[in-house]
């Protein structure tokens, strides 16, 4: 079989090897370089190069040959250069592994092809970006297919233990590693951002480990502590030291093997019966620089996209609007990018945010401000020049507003707790307002339920900190308070009358109930402020109220 195992690197090396390789299937061998056959192909070959005996092809699928007064069409294997997964397969080098262990990994997804299918049809907006950047920095191509075991390529997954994002890192590696994570903005679910950052933790592992990759991978999951501390282990008692004699957790156990199965998959998946999606070694994404903060909304139309859909691709943002103190950028898909950058640069950059004048009103606290507009404290400051948090009555600040309803922001972190807790489940639902010093560990002893599942029910993590006045959903077997929604105590009816500096937010803490629950009770608007002398009423837990 003719093959070239060496891609020609300039324009006319890459023709000369198409039009040889072209005449060759052909069984054509032009006398000399003068050959007017030869000079043709060298016009018209495609600027590619062939590795036949691998089994691919950079070309595409039908060239076509003109040889003096005939047409010859020549079928040629698929694009294989524009294959994801066969780059992967081509380019893998840890060592296959088969055993026990991998088998059990293997069994749970060919049981489950439609999972592997959806997972695979999702990588493909990510893994070209990952793939590039493993190959840039000289990193297996295995760890590609990490993100399927870490989150199964969903930005937005989070575990209890507080990891996030496609690489499921958590807060303190996150900063370690240079991932910016405030109210506006979590790094750890931008795929630029974790992935980098994953990566440089990947690559100090496997220097801290000597080089081993798969116990290096097992640290990522497990915490570079205790394979070092198994690995002190097996040293002392003159065992091996690599991963399959580690004795470490149950799910770090299952974690490296379950990735070498997906590698056995990806390089052999008609072994197991298994199809899987077609992925282009394409980009899918670029970065357009946005120069300052930018509402989502307007992004969103700027682009031609959906709302929904561009926050997807900008995952790592928290709320309405890009941070402002940066990163000023937007992940796009690349067939709106340039368009997107033309339409943004007739947008004055005091423009991409509306700005609402407000007046301070007597009593109003700056945290009040901030909690209305759905804003920080530190944005109002920065904003307005302010040093402090103190304001005076009669005073206007110029705050940030998003120019939708909120509900339109369905991607936000608020948005996302919110159906998390709006979700049906078995038992009876209780809103839970956070008291001082509760704690998910206390909330999760009151009501009888897994303190993981509490978590889960509110889109957090038992480790996340609590606040108080903070609403939390509780499904328990418990009967459901009659009013109050929260806790299984008495409850009484309670008539409050409203006193200077009083808010919503300030009485719903003070009584541990909800802002909702206040408007509701009592049928207000709850942007609108308190006046003294106000009567409100309220159904309290009266346990709560002593504790």
């Amino acid at each position: 079989m003719f093959s070239i195992n060496q891609r020609p690197t300039s324009n006319s090396a890459l023709q000369a090897a198409a039009a040889a390789t072209l005449l060759a299937i052909l069984g054509t061998s032009p006398a000399s370089a003068a050959d007017p056959a030869y000079r043709h192909l060298m016009e018209h070959a495609v600027e590619t190069a062939y590795v036949v005996d691998e089994g691919y092809i950079d070309a595409q699928d039908h060239v076509w040959l003109e040889l003096d007064s005939f047409a010859v069409e020549v079928s040629v294997p698929g694009d294989a250069s524009n294959d994801l997964l066969a780059k992967l397969r081509r380019e893998f080098s840890i060592e296959p592994v088969m055993n026990n262990r991998v088998e059990a990994e293997l069994k749970w997804f060919v049981r489950n092809p439609k999972y592997l299918n959806r997972v695979f049809t999702r990588a493909q907006r990510y893994l070209p970006f990952i793939v590039d950047e493993l190959e840039r920095r000289d990193l297996p191509m295995e760890l590609a297919l990490l993100p399927i075991v870490e989150s199964a390529f969903d930005p937005f997954a989070y575990s209890h233990g507080r990891a996030a994002g496609l690489w499921q890192m958590i807060p303190g590696t996150a900063r370690r590693f240079g991932v910016s994570q405030n109210w506006w903005y979590d790094g750890r679910r931008d795929v630029v951002d974790s992935t980098m950052a994953a990566l440089d933790y990947l690559d100090y592992l496997h220097g801290l480990q000597d080089g081993d990759w798969l116990n290096a991978i097992a640290s990522y999951n497990s915490g570079e502590g205790n394979v070092l501390k198994a690995k002190r282990r097996n040293r002392a008692n003159s065992k091996p030291l690599d991963f399959w004699n580690l004795k470490l957790s149950r799910e770090t156990s299952a974690y490296v093997p379950r990735l070498m199965a997906l590698v056995e998959i990806v390089r052999d998946p008609d072994q197991f019966g298994l199809t899987l999606p077609d992925l282009v070694n394409e980009p899918q994404f670029g970065i357009a620089d946005v120069g300052g903060q930018i509402d989502l909304a307007l992004a969103a139309e700027l682009a031609g996209m959906d709302l929904d859909t561009l926050s997807a691709w900008n995952a790592g943002n928290n709320r309405w609007a890009t941070d402002p103190n940066g990163a000023h950028r937007l992940i796009l898909p690349v067939d709106v990018i340039e368009d997107f950058n033309t339409a943004l640069a007739g947008v004055p950059l005091n423009e991409r945010i509306r700005w609402q004048r407000h007046k301070v009103k007597n009593g109003e606290a700056i945290s009040q401000i901030a909690d209305r507009y759905n804003v920080t404290v530190s944005t109002i400051r920065s904003a307005n020049n302010l040093s402090g948090n103190m304001i005076r009555a009669g005073h206007y600040l110029m705050i940030p507003v998003a120019t939708k309803p909120l509900t339109d922001y369905s991607q936000t972190a608020d948005a996302r707790r919110e159906r998390k807790q709006a979700a049906v489940r078995r038992g009876n639902r209780v809103e839970h307002i956070v008291a001082s010093g509760e704690s998910f560990w206390t909330i999760s002893r009151k009501y009888d339920v897994d303190i993981k599942k509490l978590a889960a029910w509110n889109g957090t993590s038992p480790r996340d900190t609590l606040s108080v006045g903070q609403k939390l959903v509780v499904w328990t077997n418990q009967p459901a308070a009659p009013s109050a929604g929260q806790g299984n105590g008495p409850t009484r009816k309670l008539n409050y009358t409203v006193r200077n500096g009083d808010s919503l937010y300030l009485i719903a803490s003070r009584f541990r109930v909800s802002v909702d629950q206040l408007v509701r009770w009592n049928k207000i608007d709850k942007d609108k402020i308190l006046r003294p002398g106000q009567r409100l009423t309220m159904y309290v837990d009266v346990t709560a109220q002593s504790s």
